[in-house]
């Protein structure tokens, strides 16, 4: 079975070749008249597509209400739940799964230290933001954040370095 190849640097042709597969152009000038041959695609393409998946939505969702829950959770510490704990809860978790929705959509677009340190800043950030309804002060919050968040961007960076071409 072929596989897809990323070719750098063409402009107007097809992003993919199948590896292995070569292609074949004839040149003769007898061949080609102006009713068959079809013009190159010059659109200029930004990454970002226009229709959105429900699992690209759905995903997002799904871990958005988790960490609104988990949020609400934790602020609660078993006592009665509260209208407060419910706006946090619902602002919390639509932050998030805003957020994640982004980093889906155009991490495709930047290269690999970035996104590794996008998914870094989203992670560590979440986390601390957690730790720090527990009730613990904003320094410890803030340094568990930052090496839960170090942490991503190395395990994320090594993953992106050795599996992109």
């Amino acid at each position: 079975m072929a596989t897809p190849v990323r070719l750098p640097g063409r402009h107007g042709g097809a992003p993919f070749r199948t590896r292995g597969a070569h292609r074949t152009h004839d040149t003769s000038a007898t061949t080609a008249t102006p009713a068959t041959t079809a013009a190159p695609d010059r659109r200029r393409h930004t990454g970002v597509r226009g229709r959105v998946s429900p699992l690209a939505i759905g995903v997002p969702l799904l871990l958005g209400i988790a960490y609104g829950a988990y949020a609400q959770e934790i602020a609660r510490s078993g006592g009665p739940a509260t209208w407060g704990q419910l706006a946090l809860a619902l602002i919390s978790g639509a932050a998030f799964a805003l957020l994640l929705f982004g980093l889906l959509r155009v991490q495709h677009l930047l290269i690999r230290e970035l996104r590794a340190a996008a998914w870094g800043v989203l992670v560590g950030g979440s986390i601390g933001f957690l730790y720090s309804l527990t009730g613990q002060s904003v320094l410890l919050s803030s340094a568990i954040g930052l090496a839960i968040g170090v942490g991503t961007v190395i395990a994320t960076f090594y993953r992106f370095y050795t599996r992109e071409p």
